[in-house]
C-alpha cells in the first residue's frame, strides 16, 4: 500500500521491519475471527525472535560512495588504458566517470537519510533475483555453447522492459494514491519504487514485449530463447518475493497457523488492518464514507477514544499529535496518522465533526498500543517458495522438452494457477470489472488461455529443438 504523501513515505522507508512467527496449536475451527486474535483482549501469544528484518537495511555513507566511486572509475580507466591505450581509456570513460560522479555529489545527497543513502531490503532483493537470474541463464547457455554475452544484452532489454511495464501495472491500480498537486511531485511519486510497487503481471507483460522486440531485432529463435530464460524469471521471482516480505507489502490475511507473522506499526499490514478495523488504535474503529473520507464506524467500550467522548457517526478532520498537526482528508491519512502516536506519553488530540459540522476536539494520552499486527499469512514467502520450486522444475524438464516453447508453455501454465490460489490468501487487493476476483487473479485466468493457445500450437509442430537438449 504506497504512502499519501512523502512524509507518510518517509516514515514507511524508515519503519523497523521485524517480525515475529507466532506460535500457537490449531483450534478445531477452521474460522478466526479478529476480535478472538486482538492482543488488549487475549493474552500475548508466544513469539519466536528472529533476526531484524527491515525495510531500510543499513545506511551508506556518502563519503564511501564517493571513495568507491573514485577506486571503480581509476580500475576501469585503467584496465581500458591496457586494451586501447590511454587517450582511447580517456575518451571513452571520462564522460561517464564525470557524469557518475555528478550524481553521486549532487543527486545522491538529497536522497540521503541520517547521514548515508538508505540501503533498502526490498531494493537489495531486486538486485538479488537480477544477478541470480541472469547468471543462471549465462551459465546454462555456456554449456550450450551459446555465447553468453547474448544473454547480458537480453537481460538489459528484458530488466528495463520490466521494471517499467511492473511499475505501470501498480500506478494504473493504484492512480489515486499517486496523484499529487502537481505533475512533478506525481513523477516522483511514481519513480520511487525501491520501497515495493511491482507487479508481477506487469513485469512479466513488459519483459515479454522487451523479449519480443529483442529476438526481432537479432533475428533469434524466439521460443527456444523464452525456454532458456523461463528457469531465471522464476529465480528472479522467488528473490523478489523475499523483498516483499522484508518491505512489508503483499500481506496476507488473518490466519492462526504456526507460521503467521506479525509486522509492526507503520507497516503496510498494520495500517491496513487499521483501517478495516481489525486493529482498532485507541478503541476507533474506522470506515470511509462515500467521498473516503474517514468516519467513526464504533468505540470499544472503556477505551481510550470512548473516555474522550468520541462515538459513532463522527467525521474525522484533522488529528495533532504532540503539537504536529496532521490534516486526515482520507482514510488512509487517518490510519496513517493514528498509527504514528506509537509511544507511552504521546498525547493524542482528536478533531472530529458531528451533524451540527461543529469541529469538537478529544484528547488522549497513549499508554498503550499493538507493538505489532494480528496474525497474517506470510503471503511473500508463499510467492517465494513456489518461484524456487517452480524454478527446479523448469530446469529439470528443460531436457525432456520435445519443442522449442515447451519449458516458457509450462511456466505460463503453471505460475498463474498457484498464483490465483496465493491471491485468496492475500487481502491487500480488491475484486475488480465486477468479476468477484483481484486483478492478479483476472491476469491469471488471461495467461492459462494464453497458454492453452500455446500448447495448441505447439503440440501441432513437428517434434525438434533449435538448441542442445541439455
Amino acid at each position: 500500500m504506497p504512502g499519501v504523501d512523502g512524509q507518510r513515505e518517509n516514515s514507511l522507508g524508515q519503519a523497523e521491519g521485524i517480525f515475529n512467527v507466532t506460535v500457537r496449536l490449531r483450534t478445531k475451527s477452521a474460522t478466526v475471527h479478529p476480535s478472538s486474535l486482538i492482543p488488549h483482549l487475549n493474552p500475548e501469544p508466544r513469539t519466536l525472535n528472529p533476526p531484524p528484518m527491515l525495510q531500510t537495511l543499513f545506511h551508506l555513507p556518502l563519503t564511501w560512495l564517493l571513495l568507491l566511486w573514485a577506486v571503480a572509475s581509476a580500475a576501469a580507466i585503467a584496465w581500458a588504458a591496457r586494451q586501447q591505450g590511454w587517450p582511447a581509456a580517456l575518451r571513452g570513460y571520462l564522460p561517464t566517470v564525470a557524469i557518475v560522479g555528478a550524481i553521486v555529489a549532487l543527486l545522491l545527497p538529497r536522497l540521503a537519510e541520517n547521514g548515508g543513502l538508505p540501503i533498502r531490503g526490498y531494493g537489495v532483493m531486486l538486485l538479488m533475483g537480477l544477478m541470480s537470474g541472469v547468471g543462471l541463464a549465462m551459465y546454462r547457455a555456456r554449456r550450450m555453447g551459446l555465447n553468453p554475452d547474448m544473454i547480458q544484452a537480453l537481460a538489459f532489454w528484458m530488466v528495463i522492459g520490466g521494471i517499467v511495464g511492473a511499475r505501470a501495472f501498480y500506478v494504473i491500480e493504484y492512480w489515486h494514491q499517486y496523484r499529487q498537486p502537481t505533475w512533478l511531485d506525481t513523477i516522483k511519486e511514481i519513480v520511487n519504487f525501491t520501497k515495493g510497487g511491482l507487479v508481477v503481471f506487469g513485469s512479466a507483460g513488459g519483459a515479454g514485449l522487451a523479449l519480443l522486440l529483442f529476438v526481432r531485432k537479432y533475428r533469434l529463435p524466439g521460443l527456444a530463447l523464452a525456454d532458456l530464460v523461463s528457469p531465471s524469471v522464476m529465480l528472479g521471482l522467488a528473490c523478489g518475493r523475499v523483498g516483499c516480505f522484508l518491505n512489508g507489502c503483499c500481506f496476507g490475511g488473518l490466519c492462526d497457523e504456526p507460521w503467521a507473522v506479525r509486522f509492526p506499526p507503520g507497516s503496510p499490514a498494520y495500517l491496513a488492518q487499521v483501517e478495516d478495523g481489525k486493529l482498532p488504535l485507541f478503541g476507533l474503529v474506522l470506515k470511509a464514507d462515500e467521498r473516503h473520507r474517514p468516519v467513526i464506524q464504533s468505540v470499544l467500550p472503556d477505551s481510550a477514544a470512548a473516555r474522550a467522548g468520541l462515538h459513532a457517526g463522527q467525521r474525522l478532520k484533522r488529528i495533532v499529535i504532540n503539537d504536529l498537526d496532521y490534516a486526515t482528508p482520507t482514510l488512509d491519512d487517518a490510519a496513517f496518522t493514528l498509527s504514528q502516536a506509537r509511544h507511552p506519553g504521546d498525547k493524542v488530540t482528536v478533531f472530529v465533526t458531528d451533524a451540527s459540522f461543529e469541529s469538537l476536539p478529544a484528547s488522549w494520552t497513549v499508554d498503550w498500543v499493538p507493538e505489532r499486527t494480528l496474525p497474517i499469512h506470510p503471503a511473500q514467502l508463499y510467492a517465494a517458495i513456489d518461484g524456487l520450486l517452480m524454478c527446479l522444475l523448469l530446469l529439470a524438464y528443460y531436457p525432456y522438452r520435445r519443442h522449442d516453447g515447451e519449458v516458457f508453455a509450462m511456466m505460463i501454465t503453471i505460475h498463474p494457477i498457484s498464483r490465483f490460489l496465493q491471491e485468496c490468501t492475500r487481502v491487500d487487493e480488491a475484486s475488480v470489472f465486477g468479476t468477484g476476483m483481484t486483478i492478479s487473479q483476472n491476469a491469471s485466468v488471461l495467461m492459462l488461455l494464453s497458454a492453452i493457445g500455446l500448447w495448441c500450437y505447439l503440440l501441432r509442430r513437428p517434434r525438434g529443438t533449435v538448441w542442445p537438449v541439455r
